[in-house]
């Protein structure tokens, strides 16, 4: 299935949790201690431990990739990190949902979509856009 213009996508809903975050961490190398430590993080001025943004980023992308399939791909990717993403001490931890609108462009072969990033009801993501082509054979 492609993704064209006209179409809605998702919701994608991504549960992030404490231990997400510590995954992350070792996978990044960013320890920071916002993405662990309340006492840290509040000190700083946040409302407590915070997901890494590009974290959330990535969870946007990998949204759009299951709604391209196989036949389109990512041609460019971009957000503006508008509000953090409070992840609580506990084993619910917090929703990121992702939805897309397609829209035409310039380019007949490529599509953009508009993405919406939520979390708690709060936009955490602005500007939040993919261009997807369709794949190239080769």
């Amino acid at each position: 299935m492609s993704v064209r213009a006209g179409a809605s996508c998702g919701p994608d809903d991504y549960r992030i949790t404490r231990a997400d975050l510590v995954r992350y961490a070792g996978a990044s190398g960013d320890f920071n201690p916002i993405h662990w430590s309340d006492r840290v993080a509040t000190s700083v001025g946040l409302p407590g431990v915070v997901a890494h943004g590009m974290y959330t980023m990535g969870l946007a992308a990998r949204a759009v990739t299951s709604w391209l399939g196989d036949d389109q791909q990512i041609a460019s990717f971009a957000v503006r990190f508008s509000k953090p993403v409070v992840v609580p001490d506990d084993d619910d931890g917090v929703v990121l949902s992702v939805t897309g609108t397609a829209k035409a462009t310039d380019d007949a072969d490529r599509i953009r979509i508009d993405l919406t990033v939520t979390s708690a009801d709060v936009k955490v993501l602005g500007m939040a856009r993919a261009v997807v082509t369709d794949a190239v054979d080769g």
